[in-house]
């Protein structure tokens, strides 16, 4: 086991990896930006190192002051978080090539799942159900155009090395497509620096549902279970939930399964999730996998009882995986909701400032991640994410009932944040009763 690991991220993620590192006795380096280095989480580390300006460029996305960072404090393992550099192979092949250990999947998994176009191949291999469209990479708006033609309006371009919904356009006509191709490949050569595209069949009225899992170096796999992320706004997921309300038992076994395979598949260790579209009659179709800890992790652990950050660094330690799948039962109903320092009034525009007043709630079956308190500032350079309630219950009417008190509870002043907006969301009957597609908020919400 490592005896230090420096983890390379800020806020609630950061706090997180803390706790799991000072659970297995293991020291804590954090490095932080300028803007971070009076926050009140960092003093919850065993060191600290300022690694460079307020701006992520120059800070936790900067490769060679993190590597710098981790062998002046002699860590022996960095944990990435989520964000920043999670998913960035060539940092965990630098990693590597320091000796210094990536907790997280080796790079060339990393690489293979980490484009998408790639991993439709490892699912097709695994026989894991994928949503029709493009074998590979689309070469220009001709071939969108043909193949558009063959499987059928409305279809979506994604790009290859996308996520956070960046590169990504639906189409409904000839007309449209056209010009969602030069649009979508502009904004993905943009964001990721790789213009490659490839097509889907739109599957019209999803669910967003994904399977967590974990696998050791000896080829040993286990699924926690499903969670469902439909309640989404701008593909940026708002409310999450496990189990999905409307899976019977034998899709979910089916689906369960078919993540492991895919896993499997690609020789993966880890810590990832697979993320699935359901259908309006209950099919399944893959769509991509990420090969990091979520945000929403939190549930899982929940209604499972098992630490997953823990199991992360225990696994990237060279442990064997123990856990075998009849160990892990699900215990009741799990939610969470991010809470962001965002005003839902006003198109859920950033709020950053100074917070005065931080009371957060508590009882039974609640719990708070977050990194911050009273005094505190909300950073305009970062995520605006600023806490995650999770409630877990018997039931979901429960988990419901619970998490309408705790949010009223949460006392966060003078920002604006999306506690009322997950209020409203709340007291939707078409949420209550679980009638909801990924368009939901744009449908029902304003």
């Amino acid at each position: 086991m490592f005896s230090r690991i420096l983890i390379a991220n800020r806020g609630e993620i950061a706090v997180r990896i803390i706790r799991a590192c000072h659970e297995l006795g293991i020291e804590a380096v954090v490095v932080c930006s300028q803007a971070d280095k009076d926050a009140a989480y960092v003093k919850m580390a065993d060191e600290v190192v300022c690694i460079g300006p307020p701006s992520p460029l120059e800070s936790y996305l900067n490769i060679p002051r993190i590597i710098s960072a981790a062998e002046i404090t002699d860590a022996g393992a960095i944990h990435p978080g989520y964000g920043f550099l999670a998913e960035n192979a060539k940092f965990a092949e630098i990693c590597r090539e320091c000796g210094i250990t990536f907790i997280g999947p080796d790079p060339d998994a990393m690489r293979l799942l980490g484009d998408k176009v790639q991993a439709r191949e490892i699912a097709k291999k695994a026989r894991v159900p994928v949503v029709p469209g493009s074998e590979g990479e689309l070469k220009d708006d001709r071939e969108a155009l043909k193949l558009a033609g063959k499987i059928g309006y409305p279809v979506m371009l994604k790009a290859a090395a996308g996520g956070g919904g960046r590169g990504m356009r639906i189409a409904h006509s000839e007309i449209s497509l056209r010009g969602a191709f030069a649009a979508a490949r502009a904004e993905a050569e943009a964001a990721f620096k790789n213009g490659t595209l490839y097509m889907e069949k739109f599957i019209e009225q999803p669910r967003h549902v994904e399977v967590q899992l974990l696998a050791d170096n000896s080829g040993n796999a286990v699924h926690f279970y499903e969670r469902d992320c439909t309640v989404q706004r701008r593909h940026q997921k708002l409310i999450e939930e496990c189990p999905c309300p409307v899976l019977d038992d034998e899709t979910r076994e089916n689906l369960c399964r078919a993540a492991l395979r895919l896993i499997k598949e690609a020789n993966y260790s880890s810590a990832a999730t697979c993320e699935f579209l359901l259908d309006k009659d209950n099919n399944f179709y893959f769509i991509e996998v990420n090969t990091r800890i979520q945000v929403e992790h939190t549930i899982t652990e929940m209604i499972t009882g098992e630490d997953l950050v823990r199991w992360q660094i225990r696994l990237a330690s060279g442990e064997p995986l123990t856990l075998r799948q009849k160990d892990i039962q699900m215990n009741g109903v799990a939610m969470e909701c991010r809470i962001n320092a965002e005003d839902p009034q006003h198109g859920y525009s950033p709020s950053p400032g100074r917070i005065e007043r931080f009371i957060p709630p508590g009882g039974l079956g609640v719990r708070i991640d977050t990194h911050m308190c009273q005094g505190e500032t909300v950073s305009p350079y970062y995520d605006s994410m600023i806490a995650k309630l999770i409630v877990h219950k018997r039931t979901r009417d429960e988990v419901i009932n619970t998490m309408k008190r705790a949010l009223r509870e949460f006392q966060i002043e003078p920002i604006k944040t999306t506690i009322p907006a997950h209020l409203e969301i709340l007291a939707h009957n078409k949420f209550v009763t679980s009638d909801i597609d990924t368009g939901f908020i744009e449908k029902h919400m304003g």
